[in-house]
């Protein structure tokens, strides 16, 4: 699954093709794809709306549509209050966005397509069926649960160690909850963590301040430079990046860890394979 760098990569691609772009229509060739509202409402709603901005939300993308021009065809109670429509698309396991120009035939796994202005199409593509679409005047009703971005300036060293403190949990699964901290995923998270010299294992509360931080410069270092690679290419649904050329301990089982030389060990955690070194990464009170 896409991550925070994969998903920011894909985004910055995106934005210079759509911003400004009008949709003039909506084939929905999957209906499940849909998350809200209706198919109905969807095509009707999305009509003649302009893309403002191209963003990104945790995992999630994020265009930015026109203010609503048309009061007969939306709820008047937005209209009022002058909410936009937001069109957000979360890629999960195989998700992908393409820009075409031009006539094309939809292929196989091409779930969405809306018919842009200036000859040009956004194609949501999906093999897996696990992707999803809003369209949304209140972004909060499907976001309003993620947590802080971990790049935001205000997730300062003490409210990541705080925010750490106040859950009891081990640190992978706690990583990964995107209510706790939103955008990291599996590749990431071990990164960090094997940055920081902590096992994945590791209870949230045990945490000293200066672990903390250094799990907190870890985590956007991870983050950063993901994001500077183009995030990582590791399967057949996201390719471009070059972040897996440096990974620390991600998919490298059984390989010499590269700050002490100790093989690599795997295990799974909460049904998520997890990669760390158990020479750098110590489990204390083992």
């Amino acid at each position: 699954m896409p991550e925070l760098p994969e998903v920011e990569t894909i985004v910055r691609a995106l934005r210079p093709a759509l911003v400004g772009k009008t949709i003039l229509s909506a084939d929905l060739l999957w209906k499940r794809t849909l998350a809200a509202p209706s198919p109905e409402a969807f095509k009707k709603r999305i009509k003649g709306q302009q893309i403002l901005s191209v963003s990104r939300r945790a995992k999630f993308c994020n265009f930015q549509l026109s203010t609503l021009r048309e009061p007969h065809l939306y709820l008047r109670h937005w209209r009022r209050q002058g909410k936009p429509f937001n069109l957000l698309v979360h890629l999960r396991m195989s998700g992908a966005l393409l820009v075409k120009e031009g006539a094309f035939t939809p292929a196989k796994h091409d779930r969405l397509v809306l018919t842009l202005s200036d000859d040009l199409s956004l194609i949501f593509n999906d093999a897996r069926k696990f992707g999803r679409v809003w369209l949304t005047a209140d972004p909060d009703e499907v976001l309003g649960d993620l947590g802080p971005e971990p790049l935001d300036p205000s997730i300062t060293p003490q409210a990541f160690y705080e925010r750490l403190h106040g859950r009891r949990r081990q640190l992978k699964p706690l990583l990964l909850d995107q209510s706790f901290i939103a955008g990291l995923g599996n590749i990431y998270t071990d990164e960090a963590l094997h940055m920081a010299r902590l096992h994945p294992l590791a209870q949230s509360d045990s945490v000293t301040p200066e672990q903390a931080e250094g799990l907190w410069r870890a985590v956007r270092a991870v983050l950063e430079e993901g994001i500077r690679s183009n995030g990582a290419s590791i399967d057949w649904v996201y390719r471009g990046g070059e972040f897996q050329d440096h990974f620390r301990v991600y998919g490298r089982h059984g390989e010499p860890c590269p700050v002490c030389g100790a093989k690599i060990e795997r295990m799974v955690i909460g049904q998520r394979g997890t990669h760390f070194c158990p020479n750098c990464q110590p489990l204390e009170g083992d």
